[in-house]
């Protein structure tokens, strides 16, 4: 299989490091607007007839095709911030080769009443192609990182094997990683984690449809498994909301995850003086967006794993009913440890965790064992393979009971 990775940053080398160890992977081409970048990535994995760079800008439609044409491969993978999905989408679908992310088109929020109506949701662009891929007999698989990607697969898991009906899904993630040196250091992209907090968070109920509510809201606090303990978490905007519905059936979806107060605040703060803002001010004569500096004056987290300490860890909370008739609460979860990964790839965990699944999306599809044309999520496929995969690669899932409330 012949992939070209669109980004050659954390996710996009993380992806790289991990292809390397399976043998399906033939060769990956890792293009970036930083051509220096794409080759340090390339370059650190020894093999030159396996990976290698390209420039490409990823606001090009035009340019991502030209690459794609030169390049010829099985797969697209899109590996860059979601501000630059629809080209690559685009550009994807006008060369009739398939297509992954790892998260889906941006929402745009209710104009009027952003806290209680959704205006333009997250994916809505790519899901709405659904037709025209399905007709072009190609397939754009959306939301393949590890949220969404790997919980959605945890929702169909459990809808499939564990639950004889679903109530909500909620998806919760916590970790306890610790960022030496720095008094704020995202471990993921500053201005993605912006985006997703700083929107309004989306719920869906099966008598209600979807609705939003306010940033930060509904805090619970969560005990995450294997010594991580309780966690605060509270509403995001995440891809789950969207996604989980179409596919599985159930009553309720939800996304919290474990910011932490202090997080919250230097969030807060950002949204206060308009510097989340993707809108260009001038500065001295020279148009930049606000959002922009922030993420220049910010470590890249692609550098902070020798810095890191601890684990994330990403999972789904499934209640409802069991096969066996009794309420059932159960929370499906992948625990990755920094130092583990540092180790073995000399990848930080949270980009690590997320670009193994689109690894593994990847030898399924090749394999077979995944199939289908149109725009789909993880939902749509069988869990099985996917979770015993990864369980072959190395990195396993677990599963523990919750109390009911």
């Amino acid at each position: 299989m012949r992939v070209l990775a669109v980004g050659a940053g954390g996710v996009g080398a993380a992806f790289a490091a991990i292809a390397q160890r399976r043998a399906v992977f033939e060769h990956v081409v890792l293009a970036d607007v930083a051509l220096e970048r794409a080759q340090a990535a390339a370059g650190r994995l020894g093999e030159p007839d396996r990976f290698s760079a390209e420039r490409v800008d990823a606001s090009s439609r035009q340019d991502l095709v030209d690459l794609i044409g030169r390049v010829h491969p099985d797969a697209v993978l899109n590996a860059c911030d979601p501000r630059f999905n629809e080209p690559i989408f685009g550009a994807a679908f006008d060369a009739k080769v398939t297509y992954l992310d790892m998260a889906m088109t941006l929402s745009h929020p209710h104009p009027e009443r952003p806290y209680e109506l959704p205006g333009e949701m997250l994916g809505d662009l790519q899901l709405a192609a659904h037709e025209e891929w399905e007709r072009a007999g190609v397939l754009a698989l959306v939301g393949i990182g590890v949220e969404p990607g790997l919980s959605d697969v945890f929702a169909r898991h459990a809808a499939d094997e564990l639950f004889s009906s679903i109530d909500e899904v909620g998806v919760r993630d916590g970790a306890d990683l610790v960022v030496e040196g720095y008094d704020f250091a995202p471990t993921f992209s500053i201005w993605t984690t912006i985006e997703e907090c700083l929107n309004p968070p989306l719920i869906w109920e099966r008598e209600r449809g979807f609705y939003t509510t306010a940033p930060f809201s509904e805090p619970e606090i969560f005990d995450f498994p294997e010594g991580i303990g309780p966690v605060e978490c509270v509403n995001v905007e995440h891809e789950e909301v969207v996604l989980v519905p179409r596919w599985v059936p159930c009553g309720r979806v939800t996304f919290k995850y474990g910011l932490g107060q202090e997080f919250i605040d230097v969030l807060s703060t950002l949204h206060k003086l308009g510097l989340d803002s993707t809108e260009p001010v001038s500065v001295r004569g020279t148009l930049v967006a606000p959002r922009d500096v922030v993420a220049a004056a910010l470590p890249d987290p692609a550098t902070l794993g020798g810095r890191m300490s601890g684990r994330t860890c990403a999972g789904t909370w499934v209640r409802g009913t069991g096969v066996d008739g009794q309420p059932r609460s159960t929370y499906l979860y992948h625990l990755v440890d920094n130092e583990l990964t540092m180790r073995e790839y000399s990848s930080q965990a949270v980009v690590w965790q997320t670009a193994i699944n689109p690894v593994v999306a990847l030898e399924l599809l090749d394999r077979g064992d995944w199939k289908g044309v149109g725009v789909l999520g993880p939902e749509a496929f069988p869990p099985r393979p996917f979770l015993d995969l990864l369980e072959e690669m190395g990195s396993p899932h677990g599963q523990i009971e919750v109390p009911q409330a």
